[in-house]
């Protein structure tokens, strides 16, 4: 398919300069609300990203009104590709930046403000590779993880929680900081947590013996274990005066995790809290759990999401270089 950009009426020579005003991007509700699009975004997360990867679309083409958003054609996706690439941008990093004026535009369709989308049939950049780039720790490390908080003391009987919580079910972050008590409970006989996923998408994922014995010991600790509707892991005062009435952030985890890590030695680059989720899934794969299983348990929509932790094929123990022998 030739891609070769075509010249519209909606120029991008004078882009870089041209940054819309607050008031300016917020006129695109007209066309029609650019923030009902916005608010059909369950993750809060992703309508972050969204919303920044438009203001950035909006101003590199100098968009000022919103009836120039008619006026966008392939060739100014095409164009804001091509600078994209030439910024050095990870792959995913545009596909997720083309999805999401991708989105925009479908909105725009089925409320029939444009007659198509001008994203539909431009080449996204492939994928690095079939690996994932976030690391995963190995069981020996894992292990050491999990040991990291000592003592009695409640904060230590939480963190032991949380990293048991997160090393054995593959939870996302606002999956385990928006966990309560009562999202622990039974189903045919086995504890569940209940999760609430992207896209208000609710799964049930097993608890591990481990897990659940860290959390009983930590509830019993704590004293909420009967308030069901209550954050199930809450910050710590100290080790005498309880906790607090509110969920931990996730800024909050992550200092735990890299503070843990610290202490149990490990060192690994691009170390955050989504490598204790690749870790999970990467070790049920390596443990032959069937990849569509592990797709269901990680809340993934697109088992092609779950390829990019399965790195059974590139063990180091496994590489030829270790058969040499002389």
């Amino acid at each position: 398919m030739n891609e070769t950009p075509k010249t519209t009426d909606l120029t991008t020579q004078d882009a870089p300069g041209r940054l819309l005003t607050a008031e300016q991007f917020h006129q695109l509700t007209d066309v029609p609300a650019v923030f009902v699009w916005l608010a059909n975004i369950d993750n809060p997360n992703t309508r972050r990203a969204y919303q920044g990867d438009l203001e950035a679309f909006v101003s590199f083409c100098g968009i000022e009104t919103p009836a120039e958003l008619r006026l966008v054609t392939r060739a100014h996706i095409i164009a804001w590709r091509t600078e994209l690439e030439a910024h050095g941008l990870a792959p995913a990093t545009i596909r997720r930046k083309l999805s999401a004026v991708s989105s925009l535009f479908d909105h725009l369709c089925n409320e029939n403000a444009v007659e198509a989308n001008p994203v539909a049939g431009v080449k996204r950049p492939a994928a690095d590779n079939n690996e994932g780039k976030t690391p995963a720790l190995s069981d020996a490390q894992a292990k050491k993880l999990l040991r990291a908080p000592s003592g009695d003391s409640l904060k230590a009987k939480r963190d032991r929680a949380i990293l048991a919580v997160y090393l054995f079910h593959a939870l996302r972050r606002s999956e385990l900081a928006d966990l309560k008590v009562g999202s622990l409970h039974e189903r045919r006989g086995v504890m569940h947590f209940k999760v609430h996923g992207k896209g208000s998408k609710t799964r049930f994922v097993p608890a591990h013996a481990a897990a659940l014995d860290a959390i009983n010991c930590y509830l019993e600790a704590a004293g909420h274990g009967e308030e069901k509707k209550t954050p199930l892991f809450r910050p710590v005062r100290n080790n005498r005066t309880g906790t607090l009435e509110k969920a931990m952030t996730g800024d909050g985890i992550y200092k735990m995790v890299k503070d843990y890590s610290a202490v149990a030695g490990i060192e690994v680059d691009g170390l955050c809290l989504h490598a204790l989720r690749a870790t999970a899934a990467t070790n049920a794969l390596d443990h032959d759990s069937d990849i569509a299983k592990v797709q269901e348990w990680l809340g993934h929509a697109n088992i092609s999401t779950t390829r990019l932790y399965d790195r059974r094929r590139s063990k180091p123990e496994d590489s030829p270089t270790f058969k040499v022998s002389y």
